[in-house]
């Protein structure tokens, strides 16, 4: 009734009166972006598309721009100087102030973030790591380098080169740790940097980082480390890692994390010391080499896809990924890399004649 000539758009000051008369439950803080966003276009008119747009939080241009244009519908106050908030809207400001480098940014998703669906994802993968560890530490009594019992190999989720074709053990291997050090390290980064990134960035986006980091490790490493088993979810965890700190990097000026240069050395010098054992225990072993050897190449891949996948994905917190090229173009790099992946290890463990470790 109100858009006779279904052009989708209609007047501000109708669309007030509409919300008002029908005293429709719709987000005040939202209606107020959505006024400022209509006042800043040529029409001064209001779109239906940018209304379910914004009221469904959907990251699109018309979201960015009610950003932009809605900057003085929120309040201007910096979050820091915010006073009276309870424990879990303080939990909410610190994770806007450790991800996202723009202040408008972190005031938009404090003030529109809801606590349903909570960040499971994460807390569900660390959760059934430390339970799998636990039963296979309690059955075979070995806490550190487990790996080296024979029965801990026959567990079908390890990645070993002899069971390439069953094509689960490329993921399922995140569940299994060499030991209590390993362990512990993916754990704390996981819960540090993992909630934090899905909270503000979702579900979706945070799971897609992890798994394409851990399948990327499993997959490099049965290219270009084939006699090695594998082991840990450090893939992922350096997918997470990588993207986080080459996005604080990037926007450096704008993050605003207290002793951000501190955290940056200790959280490189603690990756490095991850690497360099990994490395220590792929080269010089201090059992007998008749063990098997995890690789740390699962380490370097995660890092790669975390520095060019990951970095653009935390980048466009406010836009959907579907409406960016560069989203694109990597997506297509990281499938020519799977089917390539695919291919070898069908191919070239046999053309090779590379003289893999019997499967236990």
């Amino acid at each position: 009734q109100l858009d006779p000539e279904n052009t989708g758009f209609i007047g501000v000051e109708t669309f007030a009166s509409l919300v008002h008369s029908h005293e429709l439950p719709l987000d005040p803080a939202k209606l107020d972006m959505l006024v400022a966003l209509a006042q800043g276009n040529d029409e001064g008119q209001v779109c239906y598309q940018e209304l379910v747009d914004l009221i469904s939080s959907k990251r699109s241009s018309s979201f960015k721009r009610a950003i932009a244009n809605g900057q003085r519908a929120l309040p201007r106050d910096v979050l820091l100087d915010e006073t009276g908030l309870g424990i879990y809207k303080r939990f909410v400001r610190y994770v806007a102030y450790e991800i996202l480098p723009c202040e408008m940014d972190r005031r938009w998703y404090f003030y529109q973030h809801r606590t349903c669906p909570p960040p499971i994802f994460m807390a569900a993968v660390t959760l059934t790591q430390i339970i799998v560890f636990l039963c296979y530490g309690a059955r075979l009594n070995k806490w550190v380098l487990q790996t080296y019992h024979p029965e801990y190999m026959k567990s079908p989720l390890v990645y070993h080169p002899g069971h390439r074709a069953r094509a689960w053990r490329f993921l399922t291997y995140m569940f299994m740790h060499v030991g209590l050090e390993q362990l512990g390290f993916n754990a704390l980064l996981q819960l540090m940097i993992g909630v934090p990134l899905e909270m503000v960035h979702g579900i979706l986006r945070i799971s897609f980082l992890y798994l394409a980091g851990v399948l990327a490790g499993s997959l490099t490493v049965s290219i270009t480390d084939m006699r090695a088993p594998l082991v840990g979810g450090s893939g992922g965890v350096y997918a997470l890692c990588s993207a986080h700190l080459a996005n604080v990097v990037m926007n450096w000026a704008g993050m605003r994390c207290p002793y951000k240069l501190l955290r940056m050395v200790l959280a490189l010098v603690c990756m490095s010391s991850e690497v360099g054992r990994a490395v220590w225990l792929r080269f010089s072993p201090p059992l007998p080499a008749s063990g098997p050897q995890p690789s740390f190449m699962a380490h370097l891949a995660g890092a790669i896809v975390g520095i060019s996948m990951g970095l653009t994905i935390l980048r466009s917190y406010e836009e959907s990924l579907q409406d960016q090229c560069g989203w694109w173009v990597l997506l297509l790099s990281y499938g020519t890399f799977l089917l390539f992946a695919v291919f070898w290890n069908i191919f070239a463990y046999d053309l090779l004649g590379a003289q893999i470790p019997p499967p236990p």
